[in-house]
């Protein structure tokens, strides 16, 4: 019986990627842990700390790496440890398929691309309609660490590159979980747009503080905070994903600072590093 343990990170987002299926995100440290085992017998079994978890998810993306005549012969059960908060626009949904994908294709399909490892989850995101493009944009940077600019549609990345190393994200999870109307931003597409255009030229953090700003606004979430992270000395803040949590970049000697604008808010504030290294596997 075989047993493979992946580690994937987290991220969190650059250039919403919804309006135009045009998106950036950028990797931090916080990690997933996929540990699949496989034993006599079938089906999938998962056990996770966290009971909100996407049972759907994880089921589907195994489907899509594990070829059908390995699924009938084996039990596979799968272990995951998260220390991304679900559901606060961190891309733990990305993290989670991408670890399990890389995991199930060290011991099944040795031989899968990234590529391929990556559209596992991905197709499986938009089939189980756990996110709207796929999130191949937080696929990438969850994936492969770094900054990440991505054509979702096409399933494409347009840019990649490494972030500078002494950088941290200082990460707002509001207590509370409302989020905005998603469909809403479409309205600014165009901003969005030349967001990305700024995104793919490198000028991140100004295309993450346009994002901030317009995600803010369509989102429900109040635009000062931005205004007031980048007073404070953040090199760029925006609403992660689609919200609730903000992400401030900042350099070190700002961090306390940065701190602060969070700390009159309801809610709970996590400090994690940038992260530039991909994704690991190895069989146990």
């Amino acid at each position: 019986m075989a047993k493979a343990v992946a580690v994937v990170h987290g991220a969190i987002s650059v250039v919403n990627a919804i309006a135009n299926q045009k998106g950036a995100t950028l990797g931090i440290e916080l990690q997933v842990e996929a540990i699949v085992e496989t034993k006599t017998g079938k089906g999938i079994s998962i056990q996770s700390k966290n009971k909100s978890l996407s049972s759907r998810l994880v089921n589907k993306t195994v489907e899509k790496i594990v070829p059908k005549k390995d699924l009938e012969k084996n039990n596979i059960a799968i272990t995951l440890n998260s220390e991304i908060p679900l559901g606060y626009g961190l891309k733990s949904s990305s993290a989670i398929s991408s670890a399990v994908a890389l995991a199930c294709a060290k011991i099944f399909k040795p031989k899968a691309s990234d590529q391929q490892i990556l559209l596992a989850g991905v197709d499986a995101s938009i089939e189980t309609k756990v996110s709207m493009t796929g999130a191949y944009d937080d696929a990438c940077s969850c994936y492969f660490g770094g900054f990440n600019v991505t054509n979702n549609e096409k399933k494409q990345r347009t840019h990649y590159e490494k972030i500078p190393p002494n950088l941290s994200a200082v990460i707002f999870l509001p207590k509370s979980r409302k989020r905005g109307n998603l469909k809403n931003l479409k309205v600014l597409s165009s901003v969005f747009d030349n967001a990305w255009e700024l995104a793919r030229k490198s000028k991140y953090w100004d295309a993450m503080t346009i994002n901030g700003l317009a995600t803010s606004v369509l989102l429900n979430s109040d635009p000062t905070i931005i205004t007031n992270l980048i007073e404070k000395g953040a090199l760029a803040a925006s609403v992660s994903g689609n919200g609730p949590s903000i992400a401030a970049i900042t350099k070190k000697e700002d961090e306390a600072n940065v701190k602060k604008v969070f700390s009159g808010l309801e809610g709970t504030t996590i400090v994690s590093k940038v992260n530039n290294k991909k994704a690991e596997v190895h069989e146990v």
